[in-house]
C-alpha cells in the first residue's frame, strides 16, 4: 500500500495538466486499493487522509475558474482544534510513497514528518519556469530553483517525456550534483475518447479548436494574430479557445481576445468547461491548435489526435515526441506566419485534413491504466 499526496489538487477543482495527472493516477490507483491518499493539513500542522469534501474535489466534473487551492473557513477551524487537541487520526503504514504534484514549501517542509516506507516516488512535469521564467508565474518562478533540489531527497524520479527528464538532469548536472536519484521517462496516459467521424456540416464555416490554459507560454497572442490576418485575407473559419485563464501571464491575450470579439470577428472563448462541453468542441472542430512554445508533455496534442482531429503544433521538445509518430502539422517554430499559413494551408485542403486525420486514428495511444501500471512497476524496480 502506497501514500499519494494530494495536497494541492483535493483543494481545487481545477483541471490543469498536473491536476488531471493527479487524478487520473487517484482514479486508476483506487480501483484496486493500492493508494492512500493523504494531504498535508497547514492548520492542523499534520499529514492525514483525505476528507469527503477533498475527495470530492478530485470526483468533481464542473469546472474552477482559477487554479488556487481552497480550504473552507469551517475546515480550517476543525483542523486548528484537532492540531491543538493532538487528536488528527494517524495514517495508516504504507510500504511507499507518490508525489504526483509540483508540491509548495510547506508540503516539502513536511515531506520528511510522513511516515511512509520506501521507495518515495516523485513525478516531473517540466522546467519551463526555470526555462522561460518571464512567461511563467512569479510565484512558480521564485520556489521552482528549490523545488528542482528538494526533488533529490526521493528515491527516484518519473519524468513524463523525454525533454522533462533531460531538462531535470541537466538542471542537477549545472548544480554540481553528484549523487542523484534515478530519473525514468514513463509518458502520460490519456482518457478514452470516443472518435468522432462526421465533417463539420456543410455550407457551415470551419472550426478552428485550441485548448488550453491562456498563459504566456501557451502563445496565445501569436493564434490570435494569424487568425486576424487569415479573417482580413477573407478566410473562412470560426476560432474558438477553451482554457482556464492565468490574468498575471495571460493578459495581452485576453486583451487580444476581447478586441476581436468587439471588432465583429468569429471569436468566441469559452474559459474552463466540463468534459461534455470540451468533448462536444472536438466533435464539431475540423483541426485543432496548440500553438505551446514549451510543454512538458501536452495532454491537448494527444487528446486531439487520440479523437481523430489533426493537431498544428511544435514539433519540438516534449510536443515533437507526441507529433512525431504522425497525425499533426508539426512547426519548426511556433511564430505568427508559421501558424498562419499552417491553418490556411488545411483550411485550402480539406483533403490533407481527411489524410491526417486517418493517420491520427491509427495511432495506438496509452491509457491511464497503462500509464499506472508502468509506474508501479518501475517504483517496484528500485532499490
Amino acid at each position: 500500500m502506497n501514500l499519494l499526496d494530494l495536497s494541492h489538487t483535493s483543494h481545487t477543482r481545477a483541471r490543469s495538466g498536473i491536476q488531471r495527472v493527479a487524478r487520473a493516477l487517484y482514479r486508476e490507483l483506487t480501483k484496486g486499493n493500492e493508494v492512500i491518499a493523504v494531504t498535508w493539513d497547514p492548520y492542523a500542522k499534520a499529514w492525514r487522509e483525505l476528507n469527503t469534501v477533498e475527495i470530492e474535489n478530485l470526483e468533481a466534473e464542473a469546472p474552477a475558474s482559477t487554479r488556487g487551492a481552497r480550504w473552507p473557513w469551517s475546515r480550517k477551524m476543525y483542523s486548528r482544534f484537532q492540531g491543538w487537541r493532538g487528536t488528527v487520526p494517524a495514517l495508516p503504514s504504507a510500504t511507499g510513497l507518490i508525489v504526483p504534484e509540483l508540491f509548495s514549501p510547506a508540503v516539502a517542509g513536511a515531506l520528511p514528518r510522513l511516515k511512509a516506507g520506501k521507495p518515495r516516488i516523485a513525478i516531473f512535469h517540466d522546467a519551463i519556469a526555470l526555462k522561460l521564467p518571464e512567461l511563467s508565474p512569479l510565484g512558480t518562478v521564485a520556489c521552482f530553483p528549490s523545488y528542482m533540489q528538494e526533488l533529490l531527497q526521493f528515491d527516484g524520479i518519473a519524468a513524463v517525456s523525454e525533454e522533462s527528464r533531460q531538462s531535470l538532469l541537466d538542471y542537477w548536472k549545472w548544480l554540481g550534483v553528484s549523487q542523484q536519484p534515478p530519473v525514468q521517462t514513463i509518458p502520460l496516459g490519456l482518457d478514452h475518447f470516443e472518435r468522432d467521424n462526421d465533417a463539420p456540416a456543410e455550407n457551415h464555416p470551419p472550426v478552428v479548436l485550441c485548448v488550453g490554459s491562456i498563459e504566456g507560454r501557451k502563445n496565445h497572442l501569436a493564434l490570435l494574430e494569424a487568425a486576424e490576418l487569415l479573417w482580413a485575407d477573407g478566410h473562412n473559419f470560426n476560432l474558438r479557445l477553451i482554457g482556464m485563464a492565468n490574468k498575471q501571464t495571460g493578459h495581452l491575450a485576453l486583451q487580444k481576445i476581447h478586441s476581436l470579439q468587439q471588432s465583429g470577428h468569429p471569436l468566441k472563448y469559452d474559459g474552463a468547461v466540463d468534459e461534455t462541453t470540451l468533448a462536444s468542441a472536438y466533435a464539431t472542430c475540423s483541426f485543432t491548435v496548440y500553438p505551446s512554445i514549451m510543454e512538458g508533455f501536452g495532454l491537448p496534442v494527444l487528446e486531439s489526435l487520440a479523437r481523430g482531429k489533426p493537431c498544428i503544433c511544435s514539433a519540438h521538445g516534449a510536443l515533437g515526441e507526441s507529433a512525431r509518430p504522425g497525425g499533426a502539422v508539426a512547426l519548426d517554430e511556433v511564430s505568427i506566419p508559421a501558424i498562419q499559413a499552417a491553418i490556411a494551408r488545411l483550411l485550402r485542403n480539406p483533403a490533407e485534413i481527411s489524410q491526417l486525420s486517418t493517420k491520427a486514428r491509427s495511432r495506438t495511444y496509452r491509457s491511464w491504466s497503462q500509464y499506472t501500471s508502468d509506474l508501479l512497476a518501475w517504483m517496484d524496480s528500485l532499490p
